[in-house]
């Protein structure tokens, strides 16, 4: 099932009100100290924690790039819509 035009649009407006709190910038703030510091190979132990590191960072970034990642899914959604109507 997918989401209606107007569930889509409801939800990336949530998100985009979020993205203008505070408390939003405060944590990607945060998430790129803490990425900075976790980046660091010579501060692993074994190949487990290097690992565990590489998912760190892999859900860090996610979180730092939700902002691009979520108006290229908009965009995206507007030129289908515009193809379709076309």
């Amino acid at each position: 099932m997918t989401p209606t035009e107007v569930e889509l649009e409801k939800y990336y407006r949530s998100l985009e009100d979020m993205f203008r709190t505070d408390g939003w910038k405060n944590l990607q703030q945060d998430l790129r100290g803490s990425a900075d510091n976790i980046n660091s190979v010579e501060a692993c132990q074994d190949d487990k924690d290097l690992y565990f590191r590489k998912g760190q960072l892999a859900v860090m970034a996610n979180l730092l790039n939700l902002e691009v990642q979520i108006e290229t899914a908009k965009q995206q959604q507007q030129e289908e819509q515009d193809d379709l109507e076309e």
